[in-house]
């Protein structure tokens, strides 16, 4: 069996990175998904020119584009015309999931919207995401993650330091947090089918995920009437929550949340054991009110050893929770990365094998396998077209 979903068919009318990201995830997970895409394609095909990365080969032409449309079949619809909109709605009358991140009046005025859709196919389970959400004034509005996830949600703000200016976001970060949010929605759609009989919309948006994504913070000003402080470096509340630099450089980040279980391993690790009962730091009270002092002690005596080094004197503290803050070429290179399953070789015929990142779930019981790279445009036209002709001609 290759992967839970194999069986299910999916049509995905998706651009950029969200909608695309949502059919890729149920495209790894062993669904066949067809992408519609107009005849110049999915703009998302473009990023790696946008990137400036050289067309070495086809792989090369856009990594990000790889990552978010392998194992999916590509065909070409003008939706402009009455034939490209009628073939649509043909692959979706015999379809169990359709995925769109396309905004809501675009998809009425092309007769896709969910009440024209479900109408023709009940069982069909519509999948959509926004920018705003499907309500309220700006619900037909557009947005990239960086508007509506990244800057409107307050992720960025609560991620700036204070009198510093927002950090920027990296590339689908947002997109992809929604991606798995609405594969999720989709599968619990199938299964409320199985019960029912019947599908439904599911959807989610980006300015919710943002928001999901910051909730521990909305949550308790919802809660309480009171922000949660943004924290600078140099005065965190915890100075065990914190990062600090190395003698090469390199950084690394102290996560001791619990104070009685975390304290005294890292006091043992920094060979200061007098601070357990230095009246500065002996409570987790005054190790806050003496956060400065103390985190300017921690980063004179972090500064006298490698990272290497302190890698292996914290090995000796199990009580003592840290990470590496990686680079990308560490992550690539880390053992640990590869052996959780990171990354994923998808089959290709001109390359053997292509290594990419792979999605985050494993299926122990029903494993699922990426089967092929990302489709050229309209490389399955006439194939999805033809067994479309001969779903249809068996049904009537």
């Amino acid at each position: 069996m290759a992967g839970p979903l194999q069986g299910i068919r999916v049509v995905e009318l998706g651009v950029w990175v969200a909608g695309p990201a949502a059919g890729g995830i149920l495209a790894d997970w062993g669904a066949d998904v067809v992408k519609i895409e107009p005849p110049d394609g999915d703009p998302a095909r473009t990023f790696g020119r946008m990137l400036g990365i050289a067309p070495q080969d086809r792989h090369h032409v856009s990594p990000p584009f790889q990552m978010d449309n392998r194992g999916k079949r590509s065909v070409v619809l003008d939706l402009a015309t009455d034939d490209g909109k009628a073939r649509a709605r043909e692959l979706l009358d015999g379809t169990d999931v359709f995925v769109t991140n396309i905004r809501t009046g675009a998809l009425r005025r092309i007769g896709l919207d969910f009440d024209e859709v479900a109408a023709a196919n009940p069982r069909l389970v519509y999948g959509l995401i926004t920018g705003y959400g499907a309500e309220g004034p700006d619900a037909d509005r557009p947005a990239y993650d960086v508007a509506a996830f990244w800057a409107r949600s307050g992720l960025a703000h609560l991620l700036t330091r204070p009198g510093d200016v927002p950090p920027f976001q990296r590339g689908g970060m947002g997109d992809h947090m929604a991606g798995m949010t609405l594969a999720g929605a989709i599968c619990a759609a199938l299964v409320a089918r199985g019960q029912t009989g019947t599908g439904q919309l599911v959807s989610t948006s980006l300015y919710r995920q943002g928001a999901y994504t910051i909730s521990f913070d909305l949550n308790t000003f919802l809660i309480t009437g009171h922000p949660i402080a943004i924290g600078a470096r140099e005065s965190m509340g915890n100075p065990c929550m914190n990062n600090y630099a190395a003698a090469d450089g390199r950084r690394f980040w102290l996560v001791g949340l619990q104070g009685d279980r975390h304290w005294p391993a890292l006091c043992a690790a920094v060979q200061r054991p007098d601070w357990l009962t230095d009246e500065r730091f002996a409570s987790a009270r005054n190790r806050a009110a003496n956060a400065v002092e103390l985190i300017a002690e921690l980063d004179l005596i972090f500064s006298g050893k490698t990272l290497d080094e302190w890698t292996e004197v914290f090995a000796g503290q199990p009580d003592l929770f840290w990470s590496p803050i990686n680079s990308i070429e560490d992550v690539l290179g880390d053992d640990q990365f590869h052996a959780a399953g990171g990354i994923v070789y998808v089959p290709d015929d001109e390359a053997g094998a292509v290594p990419m990142v792979a999605t985050p779930a494993d299926f122990h019981g029903t494993p699922a396998e990426v089967r092929w790279t990302a489709p050229e445009l309209g490389q399955h036209t006439d194939e999805v077209l033809t067994q479309l002709a001969q779903r249809t001609k068996r049904s009537t």
